[in-house]
């Protein structure tokens, strides 16, 4: 693990449902295998055997395993970074179903169905709220009544705090710089997106919310808006269960577009002369724009500005929609850099942008592995 290598990674998919699937990637090869996968437990237990199988595993025995890192939605206010597991953690874990009712209970059964095949293997919680425990009442708190704050903890609490804190240790790693003196915006796009705005190491802001919900438009989210649109469309019939159904899973660039919430899909539908595909990717960029201006505000002096995820790694069209009206901040980018760097890590600016603006490939997997590693055997990667 020291060394930071990969031996082979993989999904279980479908879990619960009629036919499930399970896939692993090892050294060049690749295994599926489409099964029934009733619960989280026979999905632990193909992993198990993927891993340790002749054929396709990377490991010799289960023995070899001597630690296991989860990646957990939702920390509440309990914990601001990475822990072992134990009682209390999953107690703290329990406690926060309310507040990822559709993440946390999936969580704590993987964590148990793993303590279960793994007795006495360290276990650590990786928790994606974490990173944005550092952000201040100013910016954590909506303008309601403070007892609901208190009542039903309703806060800013952020998430793909995992990826934007992985994100900017790197950049600071290519641009060899310290975080004491360096301030950069973590911008991670995806079907899933989210801005962070980070000062000295730490989250000061960020644009997810109470919920996912909030914050930049998304694939099928709808990401901010006016929240009388709500008590407008209870009044027309429909019902709360339709709404949330519809900001979730219906809106955002599938929603404006009516095509897909894939970019590809949309830019080739542009292509087309797809009038609202055009128009869906304008939206997506404007938000983008307004958050990184926001920020850039609150910041002060801003040193990078990092694109990742899936669409920010490899969307070269979608990184320059965002940045070609950004030069009056000192956000000034190399198209041609652009244009040359669609997967791989590197700087796209010019060399006199005041901004250097960055590709960032992220890897949670990896965070979460130092994560572990450096908890249970207190070393470093």
């Amino acid at each position: 693990m020291p060394d930071g290598n990969t031996l082979g990674k993989g999904t279980v998919e479908r879990i619960g449902l009629t036919q499930g699937k399970i896939t692993h990637k090892y050294d060049g090869g690749k295994f599926e295998l489409e099964i029934p996968i009733p619960d989280h437990a026979v999905a632990i237990d193909l992993v198990q055997k993927a891993v340790v199988d002749p054929k396709h595993g990377v490991l010799t025995t289960l023995q070899d395993i001597v630690g296991v890192g989860h990646r957990v939605v939702h920390g509440g206010e309990a914990y601001s970074e990475s822990v072992i597991i134990d009682e209390k953690v999953l107690k703290a874990i329990e406690e926060n179903i309310e507040l990822a009712p559709l993440h946390n209970p999936a969580n704590l059964t993987g964590i148990r169905e793993l303590m279960n095949a793994l007795p006495g293997v360290p276990q650590v919680a990786v928790f994606d709220t974490a990173f944005h425990q550092t952000i201040q009442p100013s910016a954590y708190l909506y303008g309601i009544p403070y007892e609901l704050y208190e009542k039903y903890r309703i806060r800013k609490y952020g998430f793909h705090g995992t990826s934007h804190r992985y994100v900017s240790a790197e950049a600071l790693r290519m641009l060899k710089r310290s975080p004491e003196n360096t301030n950069v915006i973590s911008a991670h796009l995806g079907n899933g997106a989210s801005i962070t705005a980070i000062a000295q190491g730490k989250s000061i802001d960020t644009s997810m919310g109470f919920t996912p919900l909030e914050g930049l438009l998304m694939g099928t989210r709808s990401g901010d808006l006016d929240p009388a649109i709500i008590f407008f469309l209870l009044e027309r019939g429909y019902s709360p269960e339709e709404l949330n159904s519809m900001l979730n899973k219906k809106s955002g660039l599938l929603g404006i577009s009516g095509v897909s919430n894939d970019m590809r899909d949309l830019n080739t539908a542009i292509e087309q002369g797809n009038q609202r595909a055009e128009m869906a990717m304008e939206v997506f960029a404007h938000r983008v724009r307004r958050y990184i201006g926001a920020y850039m505000a609150d910041l002060v002096k801003v040193d990078a500005l990092i694109f990742t995820g899936g669409v920010g790694e490899r969307d070269i069209d979608m990184r320059e929609r965002i940045c070609r009206r950004l030069e009056n901040l000192g956000i000034v980018m190399d198209y041609e850099k652009n244009q040359t760097n669609r997967f791989d890590a590197g700087i796209i600016s010019h060399d006199y942008s005041p901004v250097t603006i960055m590709v960032v490939p992220t890897n949670e997997e990896l965070q979460i592995a130092k994560d572990s590693y450096e908890l249970i055997f207190g070393g470093s990667i």
